[in-house]
């Protein structure tokens, strides 16, 4: 359960809404007997917090989830609501990501069967979930797939002793929408299909994937009748002390949502496109400067190398040092519009080649260190490129230049008492300017912990820069939680800055706010 009391504050621009307190709560009951499984989760939102849900409103309480399923003779069968992804995801997958209110969930029936060992079928046919309104509502899409995965080591004898492994495995799906469209000759049936071969070893991972879909016109694409296509490739080597991991993608024209005039790029998604750019838990480059993936139409790549200096080394001293170095890019495509369009394909691509725009840039470095047996610090660089017109959508704004030092520490009264600190800075000469971050928390185990935390913009573009007064906006915080076996209480008070909120590369906009938030948490 979440609530929220919301104060006015002009300063920050936090308005009061007609419900002055927001609720979002939700329970998940499961009940297992043998091969039989059933649950139901209960939802409320009266009203919603401000800002959630990342696409369709929220309203009322009902029942927002439920299902039952069994298993026989490696057969599963799950009836009403499931989740479920193929691959990672590039033609499918139906997921809930609580805290940022994405929820596709199917609404249908799914089937899994392994008809012999190393052989893994799916199938799911239903519609996706796309709001709520006293229970939840449903997309007026029908989507169908089918999925065939294949492990080597356990298919074929002679591949059983191998100390490596090989899995292939291929999709497709298809979504159905009448055609009502009183201009277009929209196709009613679309399908993609994707293939994809993982190889592990003891040290390595080799994954890639390839995606295809059929033209799609829709509101997110210019209703243009063009083919989408991606490809993924991600590698990652590892030994003790030292891992190193690169991967690249290319996404084009690769938005499938059930509805092709969704109001939102968050609702009724069927397919989900990895993000290839690290992502930062520090609250300066999570919430000022998070990318997110562009489906329709990309071209990333990723580096990161991990070593750690063993102990007692010169480098390493008495508990060794841990060094990470990353660096990510994206790019939009090379792409050339196509003359006389009669086929209204809109545009053509070199695949996987990257065009002269650039998306975004990260390079960061982390350094972690035991200082003794009370004191550890860590120490990380960001340098970001961030073209906030297109990954935000503030249409003229120029690029994003910043440069972010972030310093932990973390100190050890005791076995059960410890003090854990943040200093954060960021400057830059657009958009916002310069922030500050103070984090203080202190942890007294098992039972309570309260933070403390303050950002900064002490200096804003336009003002400064240009010689007249800042504005200085301080955004204070506290926060005080009790913890007591399945039971989690907190209680926060004090400004909440507007900006993006981001969980696996997915991200939505989170307005200014002044107030008292409540937060309870009970598993039993």
């Amino acid at each position: 359960m979440d609530g929220q009391y919301y104060n006015e504050d002009d300063e920050i621009g936090a308005t009061v809404p007609p419900e002055r307190f927001g609720f979002n709560s939700w329970g998940n009951l499961i009940y297992t007997n043998g091969a039989f499984t059933a649950g139901v989760r209960f939802e409320a939102y009266d009203p919603p917090l401000l800002g959630y849900p990342a696409g369709q409103p929220y309203d009322g309480a009902g029942i927002g989830y439920r299902y039952a399923s069994y298993s026989i003779d490696d057969l599963e069968v799950t009836v009403g609501n499931f989740f479920e992804q193929f691959g990672q995801g590039m033609v499918f997958r139906s997921y809930e990501e609580r805290y940022l209110g994405v929820d596709n969930a199917m609404d249908g029936v799914r089937l899994k069967f392994r008809p012999r060992p190393g052989v893994y079928l799916k199938g799911v046919v239903g519609q996706q979930r796309f709001g709520f309104d006293n229970g939840f509502t449903k997309g007026p899409g029908l989507v169908r797939g089918i999925d065939a995965e294949f492990s080597l080591n356990e298919l074929l004898p002679s591949w059983s002793e191998k100390p490596h492994n090989l899995i292939l495995g291929g999709s497709f799906v298809s979504k159905y929408q009448e055609d009502r469209d009183p201009l277009y000759v929209l196709p009613e049936n679309v399908g993609a299909w994707a293939g994809r071969a993982n190889f592990i070893s003891a040290k390595w991972n080799i994954y890639s994937e390839y995606a295809y879909k059929i033209n799609d016109p829709n509101n997110k694409n210019g209703f243009i009748y063009k083919n989408g296509q991606g490809l993924l490739v991600n590698a990652t080597y590892s030994t003790k002390g030292l891992g190193i991991s690169a991967g690249a993608h290319t996404f084009d024209n690769m938005f499938f949502q059930s509805d092709r005039t969704a109001p939102t790029p968050f609702d009724l998604n069927i397919n989900f496109l990895p993000p290839l750019t690290k992502q930062h838990t520090y609250n300066l480059p999570a919430t000022l400067y998070p990318y997110a993936t562009q489906p329709n139409g990309e071209v990333s790549y990723q580096g990161e190398i991990f070593y750690k200096f063993p102990k007692d080394s010169k480098l390493g001293g008495k508990y060794g040092t841990k060094v990470t170095v990353n660096y990510s890019a994206a790019f939009n495509l090379d792409s050339s519009l196509v003359e006389n369009d009669e086929g209204l394909e809109g545009y053509r691509t070199n695949f996987f080649s990257p065009g002269e725009r650039t998306y975004f840039k990260d390079f960061n470095i982390e350094l972690r260190k035991k200082l003794s047996k009370t004191w550890s610090l860590a120490y990380t660089y960001l340098n970001l490129v961030y073209d906030i017109d297109i990954i935000q959508g503030k249409p003229g704004k120029p690029k994003v230049y910043a440069n972010i030092h972030i310093v932990e520490g973390q100190y050890k009264f005791t076995d059960k008492n410890s003090v854990r600190f943040e200093v954060q800075h960021l400057d830059s000469k657009q958009d916002l300017g310069n922030w500050a971050t103070l984090l203080a928390e202190f942890t007294f185990s098992p039972h309570w912990f309260v933070a403390v935390m303050d950002q900064y913009n002490y200096v804003t573009p336009g003002n400064e820069f240009h010689g007249s007064e800042p504005n200085r906006i301080h955004y204070p915080i506290g926060s005080v939680g009790y913890i007591r076996g399945g039971n989690r209480f907190t209680a926060s008070y004090g400004r909440q800055r507007a900006g993006i909120f981001c969980v696996g590369g997915v991200c939505r906009n989170v307005p200014a706010a002044n107030g008292l938030t409540i937060s309870v948490t009970s598993t039993f």
